[in-house]
């Protein structure tokens, strides 16, 4: 009996890290704000806190993990 194709899994991994906004670009969090905190000024500290996009040479494979987002 032949088995049909499967269907696409989500990869849970990467739907934690990155969020689909409702025009279709992807987010992601700035690394760099989990230790060694005491160093970094209150300006950079304030600015690793907010979203950015995901750049285009990522773009590909973030989606492939991402068939549903």
């Amino acid at each position: 009996m032949a088995r049909a194709a499967g269907k696409a899994k989500t990869r849970k991994a990467v739907a934690k890290r990155f969020k689909v906004t409702g025009t279709g670009k992807i987010l992601r969090r700035k690394q760099g704000k989990r230790h060694l905190l005491q160093k970094k000024s209150r300006k950079r500290k304030r600015f690793l806190g907010k979203a950015a996009l995901v750049s285009k040479a990522d773009l590909k494979n973030v989606r492939a993990s991402l068939p549903f987002g």
